[in-house]
């Protein structure tokens, strides 16, 4: 919203022939104007091509393809589908716990000890319980040099003492790339077509 303001006058450039082409072309591919000056058609025979396209597009249809269904021919049970029907009753997210029975105890191994031992390390809760003192290490010029990286690099600290900055002057190379920002934002395109 603020790009603009205190924009001054600048120089007026003619349209050169590009902008003239960008300008037709947003014509051509505008979704209002696309219909303007269209003229009345002219009217195609109903080839046997056609007819075909129409045939497979009501076939295609989801509101048509159940018309005209008539009775289906039942198929047997088969072996395989028994199997299928099993196993989507093992994958069901409803029945997968239904007749689980009673588990078989595993013994507790070491490997599963140190895992357990781990997991508690890596928890988010206890990580920090029993931490006791740490070892104080001295600042170095290293440690120095990462702090200022770090200062600069900060998304806060970065606007202060940004002191001021160099004015560039308004070429007519300026002019051509804002006329054609203003031609390409979609802002700018939606105000044209409401009004």
């Amino acid at each position: 919203i603020k790009y603009k303001e205190s924009i001054g006058k600048g120089t007026p450039i003619p349209d050169l022939p590009e902008v003239k082409r960008v300008k037709e072309t947003q014509k051509h591919i505008s979704s209002v104007l696309y219909k303007e000056d269209l003229g009345t058609g002219t009217p195609t025979p109903v080839t046997p091509e056609i007819e075909r396209v129409k045939r497979n597009q009501e076939h295609i249809s989801s509101v048509l393809y159940k018309e005209g269904l008539g009775t289906g021919i039942p198929t047997p049970v088969t072996p395989e589908m028994e199997r299928a029907k099993r196993n989507q009753e093992n994958i069901s997210s409803v029945l997968y716990k239904e007749g689980l029975g009673l588990g078989t105890p595993v013994p507790v191994t070491p490997e599963m000890e140190r895992v357990k031992r781990n997991q508690e390390n890596f928890s988010s809760v206890l990580y920090k319980e029993d931490l006791g003192t740490g070892t104080p290490t001295p600042v170095t010029p290293e440690i120095e040099r990462v702090k200022r990286n770090q200062e600069h690099i900060s998304s806060v600290l970065y606007k202060e003492d940004l002191g001021t900055g160099t004015p560039t002057p308004v070429t007519p190379e300026i002019e051509r790339v804002k006329r054609n920002q203003e031609h390409i934002s979609s802002v700018s395109f939606h105000l044209k077509h409401r009004k």
